[in-house]
């Protein structure tokens, strides 16, 4: 198979981006294509946060880029200092992760859902030395929230905030969009290759608890790079994007490949099906990234169907990110010929797999050994490698697979690290076999004692004794669930009492709603 000349253009641009940070990637794109749009909002968005829709070209976009940094650079923080980040999907969260690594700072997303009790574990662990957020997300005062956070997170200096009202302590960040004068950039001395250096930290889950994972430029590089060549995207393509961008997954599906293409993000702030369909049809857009479960849904509702799309400007890719991996397997059957679908396996924050699907609409094996992207072609590129542990679990290495644990020493303390074996291998925890006739790895299973629901890893001995301290009545229930792998089904006396402690221990408000009362099924 020959590489198409998009294909091409990318390898090119890989192999160009030895010593390219993400931020030189937007500075490329900006330069080729100024007045072209970068960014754009939901068409909903007064719906779950404040402010229009905003739409940015490049040089729109760069300006307030530089702006965030300078802001950054004027508060006194120091170059590799940890900012947490907790943000809708808006055009501000993609400025404020950019505006972080052009100060010389690294990137700290945070799931938005988290509450008091893990925010406060993560940054406090990181030594993070400010939070950014928006004043409101959906009903949620999100300034007051972090702003009671950061009082119990001793290096936290600053709370920062977008948004028409953020409360008093907070430092308003809206002025940055109009801003006459930008404040300087500091000026970042790498005695190492600036690619090397550390990008941004997410959080895995592991049966021990919360697990920091630091990524430099490279392989965040690599890890988009997998997905922009096995879904063939094109140079300039318009990408909408509906998977939170608080995760290594969630960058390496929405903003690296639309860095690389020089194209335009759409961002949409999962989930609202009408919405998705509008901003796919009014912004003509070329790939779609959804969560994997719901795909099948709404390929048949329509609004997936390339033969709806705009002659050249139709779909033409879909990524699939299947958080649940054991999952793919049994997905439905592809069956648009006019858009292409890509399975994206996501194992935690430690790797991701990308196999477009074959002419059968089959999710593609994917064997052990290394993996090409494209896979199977010509000049592809490496971007992992997969192994069998001795205990039946997937291990992986690789370009994208952080090599070190973070923070610096981890190892030596006793809190949960990123465990890397002396030959690179970081091992997954999910369960896998491989297929006598094909040779194929299938998953088989999450990590023991993880539930995973509505995107979100939980650990099941946490769950239990978090339950422990509201009454020994209540009990949870991570129980099959057919799209998103799981769900948890929590039982009361009170369940009111419940919901309300549980609410006071800051906890994901999926949890406090596994609490609700549920309507039994209408009787056929």
């Amino acid at each position: 198979m020959i590489l198409g000349q998009s294909s091409s253009k990318h390898m090119a641009t890989a192999a160009s981006a030895g010593r390219a940070t993400l931020d030189d990637m937007f500075r490329r794109a900006a330069a080729r294509r100024p007045k072209a749009m970068a960014l754009m909002d939901a068409p909903n968005r007064e719906s779950f946060t404040d402010g229009a829709p905003r739409q940015l070209t490049y040089a729109q976009a760069d300006r307030v880029i530089s702006a965030i940094a300078g802001r950054l650079n004027r508060m006194g923080l120091q170059t590799d200092s940890v900012v947490g980040v907790q943000m809708p999907n808006t055009v501000e969260s993609v400025l404020t992760f950019l505006g972080i690594l052009r100060a010389g700072l690294i990137a700290a997303p945070l799931p938005l859902l988290w509450r008091g009790a893990d925010v406060v574990a993560a940054l406090s662990r990181l030594g993070a030395k400010a939070l950014i957020t928006s004043a409101r997300v959906g009903a949620v005062d999100h300034g007051d929230l972090a702003v009671h956070m950061a009082a119990e997170i001793f290096p936290i200096r600053y709370v920062c905030g977008f948004g028409s009202r953020v409360p008093d302590g907070v430092v308003p960040f809206d002025d940055l969009f109009s801003l006459e004068k930008l404040d300087p950039l500091p000026s970042i001395d790498r005695a190492v290759n600036p690619a090397a250096h550390l990008a941004l930290v997410t959080w895995d889950v592991s049966a021990d608890g919360l697990v920091p994972v630091a990524r430099n430029h490279f392989e965040m590089l690599a890890a988009g790079l997998a997905v922009i060549l096995e879904g063939r995207i094109a140079q300039d393509a318009t990408i909408l994007s509906a998977i939170a961008m608080s995760s290594f997954a969630g960058i390496a599906l929405s903003i690296v490949p639309w860095l690389v293409s020089g194209g335009t993000l759409s961002l949409h702030h999962p989930f609202d099906a009408e919405t998705f369909a509008e901003q796919r049809r009014d912004h003509q857009c070329h790939t779609v990234v959804l969560p994997g479960q719901v795909v099948s849904k709404l390929a048949d509702a329509g609004v997936l169907a390339g033969r709806h799309g705009f002659g050249r400007d139709g779909l033409k890719t879909v990524i699939a990110a299947w958080r649940a991996p054991e999952r793919v397997t049994a997905s439905p059957v592809w069956r648009d010929s006019a858009a292409s679908l890509v399975d994206v396996h996501i194992f935690g924050e430690t790797a991701l797999l990308a196999a477009s699907r074959g002419a059968n609409g089959k999710p593609s094996p994917i064997s052990l050994g290394p993996v090409t992207a494209p896979r199977a072609s010509a000049g592809a590129v490496l971007v992992v490698e997969i192994q069998r542990t001795a205990t039946g679990t997937v291990a992986l290495r690789g370009p994208m697979v952080p090599r070190f644990p973070y923070p610096p020493g981890a190892e030596r303390g006793s809190a949960p690290y990123l465990q890397i074996g002396t030959d690179g291998l970081v091992d997954t925890g999910y369960t896998c076999r491989v297929d006598r006739d094909t040779q194929a790895v299938v998953v088989t299973g999450p990590p023991p004692g993880i539930v995973s629901f509505g995107g979100y890893r939980f650990v099941l001995r946490e769950l239990q004794e978090l339950l422990a301290r509201v009454g020994n009545d209540s009990t949870l229930t991570a129980l099959p669930d057919a799209l998103g792998g799981q769900r948890l089904a929590g039982t009361a006396s009170d369940r009111d009492r419940v919901q309300v402690e549980l609410k006071g221990l800051g906890v994901n408000p999926l949890i406090v709603d596994a609490f609700r009362e549920r309507r039994p099924a209408a009787a056929p």
